[in-house]
Order: structure tokens, then C-alpha cells, then sequence
């Protein structure tokens, strides 16, 4: 049993949430807005999971999902973090976040980005390249035909391995895209991106990515 620290709280988090805890695991939870207004959501993931601030959140992780918008990336707390797998699902929307020019001219990426921002900590990319719905009605027991396969991306070997065991907990099989660098691949509008796909065909769509439009 672990205790998945969530730093925000919407479609993605939520749903993860409920993964995680159908899994067996423990979830603490946080938002921009306060404890107060995630009754409601607490209530419907039952006693497994708790609100919190965001500091809270991260001080009682084991593992840290980061899931608020990119422009809310430097809002994140940093030392509570400090040597804690954190697992990013963010997307690039300009139309939300802005234009950002080192990812417009493809010389970062968003979970780069969140690396620099969490430089003790261990980010690895998960969860941003499927619809929130599906996260808790795709997962199929492991060597099911056509198993779907997320992907995920790392510096840090130890949080690929950690990813890799929560997608197969959670019926998934993996692909490891490598490093950060690579993240790019599986991120909006790449052939990757929303698709469901086992993990050959989710290889050969990571070999057809385009770096910019």
C-alpha cells in the first residue's frame, strides 16, 4: 500500500485517484481552491482518501501525482517533494496556458519543465495521453489480447520502474519513451496522443512523432 500525495484535483486526478485506490493504495488530495471545496469528491472516493492543502499533499506522498495546469507549474511546492517520485499528466494548451516559446520551438518539454522546477525530486511523465474516463475502464488483467499501453518517460530509472508497475496495477502495459528529453513524443497532437493502442502499435506511434507541427 502506498500513499499517492495528488496536487490537483480534476479530470485526470480524479480519475487516477480512483485508480489508485481501487488498486488497494492510499490518497491524499489537494487543489488550488482548498481542503473545504473537495468534500464532495472525498466522499465518492471513500475512506482511502483524504483532502488537503497542496504542501499537505506533498509532505504525505510517497509518490506525488502533479496534475494542474501548466501555468500553474511554479505554484507547486518544492521541498516536500525532495526526493519523491512525482508522476506529471500535463499537456501543453496554449489556448489555456499560454504561449510558452522553449516548448513552441520545441526546446523543452512540460514534464522537462516540471524537472526543472522539482530539481530534488524524480518526475516521470504518466497518464497525459489518455482520456480521464478511460483510466478506470480500459485496464486489463496483464497478457489480455490487445492490452492497452500508456507511456511514460524518466531520468530517473527508478520511476520508469515505479510507473511501470502502477500502469500493469492498473490494467496497463508500458512503453518507456527514455528520457524527459523524449517526452515530446506522447504529448498533444502526436500520433501517440489519445489513442487506444497496444504497445507495438504505441511504439511505431512514437517513431512517427514530429518534434514541432
Amino acid at each position: 500500500m502506498t500513499t499517492f500525495g495528488f496536487i490537483g484535483a480534476g479530470h485526470i486526478g480524479s480519475q487516477v485517484a480512483r485508480a489508485v485506490i481501487a488498486a488497494g493504495h492510499d490518497v491524499v488530495i489537494a487543489n488550488s481552491r482548498g481542503p473545504e471545496t473537495l468534500t464532495e469528491l472525498v466522499a465518492d472516493l471513500g475512506p482511502r482518501a483524504r483532502a488537503a492543502t497542496a504542501t499537505e499533499a506533498a509532505a504525505a506522498a510517497e509518490v506525488a501525482v502533479v496534475t494542474v495546469p501548466l501555468h500553474a507549474l511554479e505554484q507547486i511546492p518544492v521541498e516536500p517533494l525532495a526526493g519523491k517520485v512525482v508522476l506529471d499528466t500535463n499537456n501543453y494548451y496554449f489556448e489555456r496556458d499560454g504561449r510558452i516559446e522553449a516548448l513552441d520551438r520545441g526546446e523543452t518539454t512540460t514534464s522537462g519543465m516540471l524537472q526543472e522546477h522539482l530539481p530534488t525530486s524524480k518526475v516521470a511523465k504518466a497518464f497525459n495521453h489518455i482520456l480521464a474516463s478511460e483510466i478506470t475502464t480500459d485496464g486489463t488483467p496483464a497478457g489480455t489480447p490487445g492490452r492497452r499501453a500508456l507511456a511514460t518517460s524518466s531520468d530517473h530509472p527508478e520511476a520508469v520502474e515505479l510507473v511501470t508497475d502502477l500502469y500493469d496495477q492498473l490494467g496497463f502495459d508500458t512503453v518507456n519513451v527514455g528520457p524527459l528529453s523524449e517526452s515530446w513524443r506522447v504529448e498533444r497532437d502526436r500520433p501517440a496522443y489519445v489513442a487506444r493502442q497496444t504497445a507495438p502499435e504505441l511504439v511505431d506511434n512514437l517513431a512517427k512523432a514530429n518534434r514541432l507541427p
